[in-house]
């Protein structure tokens, strides 16, 4: 099964509700390792988008109403690129360390879907995708690393798949 498309880059979100608040002494290493980590995925093989706002990260982009959750969005050129980047180096090290700054959520807290390419996904069409996936479990128009979908063919996946 095909998993790039040259038409299509894949978008995947990513949120967590934090234990502390983000200036607390219980999160320093988290915080100051965001900007490090952020330059890897920056100049991984198959990057090509991050969300950020002025403060060069996303940590301060409210995401479904709720104050304690933080988001990181981007777009990779496909699952490959995004796995290689997650499971390596300094972003395993925080993966492997999450429980520590992050609550355990019982829901989905990631998602994958494609976009075409060159688009910049919304906050938005982020809340849309993660809660279809709560609701309807993987499908081509929001998906898992676990259960992915090939890049669509033609048009773009529609809400209803």
């Amino acid at each position: 099964m095909p998993q790039t498309s040259a038409a299509y880059e894949l978008a995947q979100v990513n949120i967590a509700r934090l234990k502390f608040p983000l200036d607390s002494p219980q999160l320093t290493y988290f915080v100051d390792a965001l900007d490090p980590v952020n330059a890897v995925a920056d100049a991984a093989d198959g990057f090509v988008w991050r969300l950020q706002s002025d403060s060069g990260n996303a940590t301060d982009i409210p995401v479904l109403g709720d104050e304690w959750l933080i988001i990181n969005m981007s777009t990779w050129r496909d699952t490959n690129a995004l796995t290689a980047f997650m499971y390596q180096g300094r972003h395993r090290e925080l993966l492997s360390r999450r429980r520590e700054w992050f609550e355990k959520l019982q829901e989905a807290t990631a998602v994958l879907w494609w976009v075409p390419a060159g688009h910049r996904p919304t906050v938005a069409e982020a809340e849309d995708r993660l809660l279809h996936l709560r609701a309807h479990g993987a499908t081509p128009y929001a998906f898992t690393l676990r259960t992915s979908f090939p890049a669509p063919e033609g048009a773009a996946v529609s809400r209803s798949a």
